[in-house]
């Protein structure tokens, strides 16, 4: 099944759109389904952030919509709520579509929503996304899990990249609109080059590839803590 224009630019558009928007990375696939995680840092208060998520017409791209207009999305952030879009009236009438549901809502910390996006949406594939915020001496820390799984008729080898690559330009867009993502400090480039080595090494769907550590424990370090003095430094 060919990918449809939803996500085709994405996989076009490659990884250099993504740069600004510091970590990016298919966590996990297998025939089963898929994990992606985007991280990104922002010079904006928790609530600054909470505010503009839910305002998804200022930050979601029009790109990535049925309308070809961010100005007809609309987000109610109580679990329940809907994460929707508004098609215009073309002569048949107003339609609507559901992006995905609230599920989980804590003001300036975590909004979960579960919807298959896009072309996902007619597949009998399940969909969660995790927003998390978290509050840093610069401003906050953003991450955006999206997790899928279920039967679908695309190849995961193929889809998994391309709703990578959406889900990070979502993740842009919202610092973008918060003043732009912060560059990664000098820690967080560590970090990055200490987990490229063991990638490289081990080719991908072995267990050596499984080194990555759980989303649990990648969560609780979605911040990293300020190095300590003492030698017992973590690894």
């Amino acid at each position: 099944m060919a990918i449809s224009g939803y996500f085709a630019g994405a996989v076009l558009a490659g990884a250099m759109a993504l740069a600004p928007a510091a970590n990016a990375k298919v966590v996990d696939q297998s025939e089963a389904g898929f994990t992606v995680a985007h991280t990104a840092q922002v010079a904006a208060t928790p609530a600054d952030v909470w505010k503009m998520l839910r305002m998804p017409q200022n930050w979601w791209s029009k790109d990535h919509s049925w309308s070809g207009d961010a100005a007809n999305f609309w987000l109610d952030s109580q679990a329940g709520g809907c994460f929707c879009e508004k098609l215009p009236d073309t002569g048949s009438g107003v339609g609507s579509v559901q992006h995905a549901r609230i599920l989980f809502s804590k003001p300036n910390q975590m909004l979960r929503l579960s919807g298959a996006f896009g072309p996902l949406q007619g597949e009998a594939l399940n969909g969660t996304l995790t927003i998390q915020i978290k509050e840093t001496p610069t401003g906050s820390a953003l991450r955006f899990d999206y997790v899928v799984g279920g039967y679908m008729r695309f190849k995961v080898g193929e889809i998994a990249p391309a709703v990578d690559k959406v889900i990070g330009e979502q993740l842009l867009g919202l610092a973008n609109a918060l003043g732009g993502a912060l560059p990664p400090t000098r820690d967080e480039k560590a970090a990055a080059a200490a987990e490229k080595k063991p990638e490289a090494e081990a080719a991908p769907g072995s267990e050596e590839a499984g080194d990555e550590p759980g989303l649990d424990a990648a969560v609780a370090d979605l911040v990293a803590e300020e190095p300590k003095t003492e030698p017992d430094e973590r690894r």
